[in-house]
């Protein structure tokens, strides 16, 4: 069936995706080894990391293919071109796409469930007189409970029915939604997975909820305030240096004929502590004065300032879009029990209506949306940064550049693996018409007077649009029959990115208001080993 399809075709909807494949592997090992600690670092979960990183891009990297796939079959004027008139020919590359996301999503399930948490665990059972073997049978113990909830969860999405197509299809959106149903098809296995994807995905938008949200307002909001004056900071810290010595000397002096009691030891001790920790922070603000990199980016604040304006402009612009369409699910969705799922887009979306315009220039398109994906990917990261990874009230990792435990990796990958999970969603709300349509045009009958004459039209859901004229990306499809089929998680996912609206609001009130970061933030912290500085302390 592929021989009948165009080589040009089949070239120009994959190289770009090839292209972003090679800029995906090179982003994440760049990324992986930008944050991974000098001194307490292993290959296994550095090699782990790197490649779970590269799947979760990669899940929203085929969307614009979907999209470009379905836009190709057809002629601006609204015809079929030839080698896509044949049915067959069409389903033939949506099967194929459709199985490209049962892949991914494949691969995240074993991620999430399987290796990530076996390499977790592996790294955790390291000492010094334990094997590898040792390591390995201790880790697939722990295992052994993310195991006991996948099948859990792969039983209940397999066996517990949803809702179905409907059986008494009497109005035109019912008879489009039981369709859908007949076009997804019947795979065996799809229903548990689309579950469990489901359930990922729910947490994924409480993730987004947490870290994408603040790190669109706090990502932007540094850019322009950026940090603190090197040579101010240096005279700040030997203030405090100066000042905690001189506490230091007092108490020695005090005691200098007799012992000291012990709250004042202890005292002693962690004024000790705090001027290590001074110490420290001024031989890297030292260094940092010095760095003809730093004089460098001295020069680049101008851009630095526009940049962080363009995407305070960006950030607005998703809002707008986000809140233009949960308004739209508001006024004309189907209701809950449908997942408010939108038939017809009735509100304007500025995000969409600009994609679907640059796709007469291809690859624009692709471009513009990688780097919508990609921003969002990069407030993620801001977020969890800023953040930090917390189990309930409990801080467990930090993120720090050069000074990330391998357990924070690998947990910063399980995270984002959620997230993006829910990017997929909010991408859907953000661009209904270009990750739904694209830019396909249909024919359409109309009738003046006694002339009756064709027009084009973009395909937008319309209730009117002849079947078969307007063929649906399968990611859409796939969401909206699970919005309708397990109408809980859609419900769920409307009313979550209310609440996402509303923390990028509180998130721009944060950012505003705190402080600009340290010019060495993240560089030195207590809890650092005491080799961390050996390379500024080297002659």
């Amino acid at each position: 069936m592929s021989s009948v399809i165009p080589s040009s075709v089949l070239a120009i909807g994959w190289i770009p995706f090839v292209i972003l494949v090679v800029l995906i592997l090179v982003f994440s090992v760049g990324y992986i080894k930008y944050f991974t600690s000098k001194h307490d670092s292993e290959l296994s979960t550095t090699i782990t990391a790197i490649i779970a990183l590269s799947i979760t891009l990669l899940t929203t990297g085929l969307i614009p293919v979907d999209v470009f796939l379905v836009s190709y079959m057809k002629e601006s004027n609204g015809t079929f071109k030839a080698w896509a008139v044949d049915n067959d020919v069409r389903n033939y590359i949506e099967s194929s796409v459709l199985y490209g996301y049962y892949t991914l999503y494949g691969l995240i399930t074993f991620c999430l469930f399987v290796w990530l948490p076996l390499m977790y665990f592996f790294y955790e059972e390291r000492d010094e007189v334990s094997t590898c073997k040792t390591r390995c049978c201790g880790a697939l113990k722990y295992c052994i409970a993310f195991l006991i909830i996948l099948v859990t969860l792969f039983l209940i999405g397999f066996f517990v029915p949803g809702n179905g197509p409907p059986a008494d299809a009497n109005s035109t959106e019912l008879i489009k939604i039981k369709m859908l149903f007949e076009n997804l098809g019947s795979i065996k296995g799809t229903d548990a997975l689309s579950f469990i994807i489901s359930v990922l995905s729910l947490l994924g938008m409480l993730a987004l909820l947490t870290y994408t949200a603040y790190g669109m307002a706090a990502l932007p909001i540094g850019l322009v305030k950026g940090r603190k004056n090197v040579k101010t900071e240096i005279m700040t810290v030997q203030e405090r240096k100066a000042e905690t010595q001189s506490k230091i000397r007092t108490l020695r002096e005090k005691y200098s004929s007799q012992s000291a009691s012990t709250r004042d030891r202890q005292r002693i001790s962690d004024l000790e502590e705090s001027e290590h920790l001074i110490e420290r922070q001024e031989r890297h603000l030292v260094a940092k004065s010095k760095s003809c990199l730093e004089k460098c980016f001295m020069f680049l604040r101008p851009f630095e300032i526009v940049f962080g304006i363009f995407f305070i402009l960006l950030t607005f612009l998703i809002f707008l879009s986000l809140l233009l369409t949960n308004i739209d699910k508001a006024m004309h969705s189907q209701g809950y029990q449908t997942g408010y799922a939108l038939p017809k887009r009735t509100l304007p979306n500025p995000v969409d209506i600009v994609l679907v315009f640059c796709q007469q220039v291809f690859p624009l398109d692709y471009i513009l949306f990688s780097a919508l994906v990609l921003y969002l990917v990069f407030c993620s990261m801001s977020g969890v940064r800023n953040i930090g990874i917390w189990f309930f009230w409990l801080r467990m990792y930090k993120i720090r550049p050069r000074h990330t435990r391998p357990q924070a990796l690998l947990m910063l990958c399980m995270i984002l693996m959620f997230v993006m999970l829910a990017v997929n969603i909010i991408v859907y709300e953000l661009t209904p018409q270009y990750t739904s349509y694209g830019g396909q045009h249909y024919l359409m009958n109309v009738t003046t007077g006694n002339v009756t004459k064709f027009e084009t039209k973009d395909c937008s859901g319309d209730i009117d649009v002849p079947s078969g004229e307007c063929t649906l990306t399968r990611m859409t499809l796939l969401l909206t029959v699970l919005f309708y089929n397990m109408w809980f998680f859609g419900a769920a996912y409307y009313w979550i990115t209310w609440a996402f609206l509303l923390v990028i609001l509180l998130g721009f009130l944060i950012a505003i208001i705190r402080k600009r970061k340290s010019s060495i933030e993240g560089e030195v912290e207590q809890d650092d080993f005491d080799e961390s500085d050996d390379e500024m302390l080297s002659p």
